[in-house]
């Protein structure tokens, strides 16, 4: 609805920048629903083709399929007031679906509903856009839904792209700091770390700890970065994803292969979190490791405004301060107030810049 500032816009093979938005063939999907509350569902969903004066019986085929398709078919005659907000999202997806558009445009249309709910709309979005094969861009600040639902993503920060990849992808090999911290649940941990050149390879060292490089993780920043390692010998921002650290007393630990003390790090359990399947172990980073960077804080700040995501275990900020994160196997004996040593899967580390935050592996 705003006006283009630069660049064409194109929908298929049209060009729309001149087009106002009613003509270019865009169906909407609102945070609120939007839904007359005069109208019952059927009126509602077919309003837009009785404004474009299409046939009464092609306005109830449309109408019909669509409730069809997203199992309303017994609401139709029923008013808003009288649906549940499930019900209310599912007929303004409808609305949009009616038209049969070019391309889908949803604007967080799952934030009001509650955790559970969420997650079941969720699939039923995924699989309507599987069913009709309509470009959509769904915006949302839930990067659970942002990795669950997409083909790609597109990750913004103050209006500016960050990063455009595949849901794995990104979270592979995140362009910088912010993207890194985005995307993963929980959060990826971050410190203060030194990379070292010795004996024709390199380290990196925090603390106590030295974790060799291997020769295709350096080859990888050569071929994915066009950089040579060498070039960022000295301090570094090290990113270690939760899921990437492991009790080394767990059978878990064992498939890391590490077995000489390397990689590992010695850390005091302060909240220890069961899930049943996993454990959480919340713990602080040695004083002199503890790094803060801006992305992280604005990404902080977001939340505290921001919406409820549902995901099953917390963040560090939501256990207090800049608690570290490990998620290690149930089996883990590990006790609150007790000294555990972590192993780091070595393959899995990220390195960034310490003053652009960039990535660099």
């Amino acid at each position: 609805l705003e006006d283009i500032s630069g660049g064409k816009v194109f929908i298929g093979d049209q060009v729309v920048n001149d087009l106002p938005p009613r003509e270019r063939d865009i169906a909407m999907v609102f945070q609120n629903y939007a839904l007359y509350p005069h109208m019952n569902v059927r009126e509602n969903m077919g309003f837009a083709l009785k404004l474009r004066k299409l046939d009464k019986d092609e306005i109830s085929r449309r109408v019909e399929e669509a409730a069809r398709i997203l199992s309303i078919e017994r609401f139709l005659d029923r008013k808003p007031k009288a649906l549940s907000g499930g019900q209310r999202q599912r007929v303004a997806l409808g609305r949009a679906i009616v038209r049969e558009p070019k391309a889908f445009l949803m604007d967080e249309p799952l934030s009001n509903l509650d955790a559970k709910l969420r997650v079941q709309m969720r699939t039923e979005i995924a699989k309507l856009h599987n069913r009709i094969g309509t470009t959509s861009i769904y915006v949302t600040h839930d990067q659970t839904e942002a990795m669950t639902m997409a083909d790609r993503i597109v990750v913004l920060k103050d209006g500016k792209v960050q990063q455009i990849d595949s849901p794995q992808q990104m979270y592979d090999h995140p362009n910088n700091v912010f993207v890194a911290g985005f995307i993963g649940s929980p959060a990826m941990n971050f410190l203060r770390a030194r990379l070292e050149k010795e004996n024709g390879g390199y380290t990196v060292t925090f603390g106590s700890t030295r974790m060799p490089m291997s020769r295709e993780v350096v080859e990888e920043v050569k071929e994915r970065r066009g950089q040579d390692l060498g070039e960022h010998v000295g301090e570094i921002v090290l990113g270690i994803r939760p899921e990437h650290m492991e009790d080394a007393q767990t059978e878990a630990a064992e498939a890391l292969g590490v077995t000489d003390g390397s990689n590992s790090v010695d850390v005091d359990a302060q909240v220890i979190e069961s899930m049943g399947s996993e454990k959480y172990i919340y713990f602080e980073p040695p004083r002199e490791q503890a790094v803060h960077l801006s992305s992280v804080a604005e990404m902080t700040e977001d939340d505290e405004g921001g919406a409820e995501q549902d995901t099953m275990g917390g963040s560090a900020e939501d256990v207090g301060g800049n608690l570290m994160v490990a998620r290690v196997a149930p089996e883990s004996t590990a006790r609150e107030g007790q000294t555990l040593r972590l192993v780091v899967d070595p393959s899995k580390i990220r390195i960034f810049d310490l003053e652009t935050e960039q990535a660099i592996l």
